[in-house]
């Protein structure tokens, strides 16, 4: 077939099974629009900032397991897509990103609305493609879904000049790729995994630590079967949460900076650490030396770069965390350790997760309603701040993909867009609910206009402090108190605005406004938007202070 390389791109997505993308149009990207516009099979969502449509296509992915797709003009169009593809770079998320690019005559001469986004994108991307050659369109495309999703997954840039999108090409889809320097590794290695079935066989107190991969890996059913067999309580990265029944009984919830107290002494106390589909992160690991001081530590992942990056690693074994599981429970016997659990009790019950219910409204209780009102039978999307965290700490997550939030990049104004992916990539009839800052959602408010273009019904949870919560806590520990540019002295009046954009909004100020009304608003058809008046004191706890081991972890105010 002969087409331009712009209606060969259309097809090649439709050859990928492409259902949504997500775009902002341009004057570099007009050919692909225009080719766009003749496909049946692909949805295209017309953001309203390039970022949004990065961070859409995100939550789109983290939903779906699919790759998400998303579009941008050159120049100012490309770069507004940074934020996003870094977020997904830092998360393992699946993207391919399309970007228009100057003709090639024009690549470095600093034409209008050019910049070299190849190169700014580099150290953020699995691969990146300046596509020079119109024949190569096919192969570049196949080459980059492939790469997307296979491995580690990430994001894939692909730049298109106007000129290459508008030649003429004889197309043909590659069946197969052929990558000779990419070869991920998927099955473990057999001394390894007999190695480290030995291990937990012999130890007395195991502890496993699961991330992210678990998800991306869809392995949490092996997961929970290993859990069981050696009786192991389990400990999730925030990006782990919901790798992992939240409600099991060996279940320690989060570990690290803001981790539940009995995790992080768990991992403190532990003989055996099993380190799967996790990257040993500084939010996690905090002072290397401390770090759970008496273990064996194992690390299962896909990425050989990251084992032995952080800690050093007693049993490396790289490869995909649901092929190596598959292949170690075999060789597992069922252990009692009815001491170690013992233990592991008594620590939760002196350690509980706990708030002091005041006058004021506590952020933490709007999150426990939330779970009461939906029992984890919700998408849970957040931004990042002081409610992500109490998000982590009092729902409790028991399916895979339900948790979509910023982890590696801590990028605020990441949920309002990735709600819209969310709600898009969501099985029908799912709850889709935001629970948002109100610092976080003025990044990104104007999508509100974008979720109500697509009839989503998303609810959202404002927790509003008048703060950036998080910061002003970081203040308040480290800077003796001075919260310099941290209190927002002006605030729009959210529900208003919310009603401006044709979406029914509520404000509660009390606990009983809360049990009264949010099990409704949940329950209601259509978007919602709920402004929670709390306190800007009230703070993240546990937390490790800084340069302190995991262990040491602060329960109160200062």
């Amino acid at each position: 077939m002969e087409m331009t390389v712009a209606e060969a791109l259309v097809e090649c997505l439709e050859r990928e099974n492409v259902e949504v993308v997500f775009g902002y149009p341009g004057g570099a990207v007009l050919p692909l629009y225009d080719a766009l516009y003749h496909s049946t099979r692909i949805k295209h969502v017309l953001v309203r900032h390039e970022q949004g449509g990065a961070h859409a296509a995100d939550g789109y992915a983290r939903v779906s397991g699919k790759v998400g797709v998303c579009i941008g003009t050159s120049g100012p169009g490309a770069t507004n897509l940074v934020t996003g593809i870094a977020n997904a770079y830092m998360d393992s998320v699946p993207l391919v990103v399309i970007t228009g690019q100057v003709p090639t005559i024009q690549v470095g001469t600093d034409a209008f609305q050019e910049v070299d986004i190849t190169g700014i994108t580099l150290p953020i991307t699995k691969h990146n493609y300046l596509l020079k050659d119109p024949a190569k369109l096919a192969t570049v495309v196949k080459n980059a879904f492939h790469i997307a999703a296979t491995g580690r997954p990430g994001p894939v840039l692909i730049d298109i000049p106007k000129d290459v999108a508008q030649a003429r090409i004889s197309f043909k889809y590659p069946s197969t790729v052929r990558l000779r320097g990419y070869k991920p590794t998927y099955k473990g290695h057999p001394n390894k995994i007999a190695e480290i079935a030995r291990l937990m066989t012999k130890a007395k107190r195991p502890v496993i630590y699961a991330g992210g991969g678990v998800i991306a890996s869809e392995a949490s059913e092996e997961l929970l079967k290993l859990a069981e067999a050696i009786s192991a309580p389990v400990t999730n990265t925030f990006m782990g949460l919901a790798g992992f029944p939240g409600d099991h009984p060996l279940f320690l919830g989060m570990l690290g900076l803001h981790g539940t107290r009995y995790a992080n002494l768990a991992i403190t106390e532990c003989d055996l650490l099993i380190g799967i589909g996790a990257r040993f992160d500084d939010r996690v690991v905090m002072n290397i030396n401390s770090f759970a001081p008496h273990a064996t530590v194992v690390h299962i992942d896909i990425d050989p770069a990251e084992i032995g990056k952080v800690i050093a690693t007693h049993v490396p074994l790289v490869g995909d965390v649901k092929t190596i599981l598959k292949e170690l429970l075999p060789l597992i016997e069922k252990i009692d350790r009815s001491e170690w659990l013992s233990r592991i009790q008594s620590l939760k019950a002196l350690y509980p997760l706990g708030y002091e219910h005041g006058a004021s409204l506590k952020p933490q209780f709007i999150i426990e309603e939330l779970w009461n009102c939906t029992k984890g039978d919700a998408i849970i999307v957040t931004d990042v701040g002081q409610h992500q965290m109490w998000v982590a700490h009092y729902y409790h997550f028991k399916k895979p993909r339900t948790l979509i939030s910023s982890g590696g990049l801590g990028c605020m104004g990441f949920g309002l867009p990735a709600s819209v992916g969310a709600a898009l990539a969501a099985p029908s009839g799912s709850k889709v609910v935001l629970v948002t800052g109100d610092g976080s959602i003025q990044m990104t408010i104007q999508e509100l206009a974008t979720m109500m273009e697509q009839c989503l019904s998303v609810k959202i949870i404002l927790l509003n402090n008048s703060a950036l919560g998080m910061v002003r806590q970081l203040q308040e520990y480290y800077c003796q108190g001075r919260h310099m540019a941290t209190n927002f002295e002006f605030h729009p009046d959210f529900e208003i605005l919310a009603k401006a954009y044709g979406i029914p909004a509520y404000t509660f100020r009390t606990e009983e406004e809360v049990l009264k009304g949010l099990g409704q608003v949940l329950e209601s058809p259509g978007p919602a938007l709920v402004n929670c008046i709390v306190s800007p004191e009230e703070n993240v706890l546990p937390m490790v202070p800084a340069g302190k081991g995991i262990g040491e972890t602060v329960e109160c105010a200062k």
